[in-house]
């Protein structure tokens, strides 16, 4: 069986929101311009990439379930769900897809809720802090990874 060549983004609460919500924290880039990052540095790589953004967590969870079909891996912000979802942590275990996590912020300088995550423990790769260029950086870490599951 071939290792399908997609990703999916997957974008919670508010960042539909990034350029406008606290430039201050998260910058001037929109959410816009996160996907067509990504969309760039997988297809450099060879990859296409599924982008999803949501309020709504239900949403999310079913968008992570229906990657098992086709999405070798999954590269998530999960916003403030990071540090409440217990039930976006298992979908994210449950699809047994790789999974980088990232944070615009320095999500363990900040506020005490904003320390913990539950997807720590299920993500494979974690890039925290380094602005929307660590969307880049988060989806080329995934893919090389992909990349050396695919030759072992």
């Amino acid at each position: 069986m071939t290792t399908p060549r997609r990703l999916l983004l997957v974008n919670g609460p508010n960042l539909n929101l990034l350029g406008t919500r606290q430039p201050e924290v998260y910058g001037t880039d929109t959410l816009s311009d996160v996907v067509a990052l990504v969309r760039e540095t997988a297809r450099a790589r060879g990859f296409e990439v599924r982008d999803v953004q949501s309020n709504h967590e239900g949403e999310l969870i079913d968008a992570i379930h229906d990657a098992r079909a086709d999405c070798a891996g999954i590269v998530i912000n999960a916003g403030g769900l990071t540090h409440t979802s217990v039930s976006l942590r298992d979908a994210l275990a449950s699809v047994a897809l790789p999974v980088a996590e990232v944070h615009i912020s320095d999500i363990n300088a900040r506020e005490e809720f904003r320390r913990f995550s539950y997807i720590r423990d299920v993500a494979a790769v974690h890039v925290i802090g380094e602005g929307v260029p660590g969307y880049a950086v988060a989806t080329e870490r995934l893919i090389a990874m992909l990349s050396g599951l695919a030759e072992g």
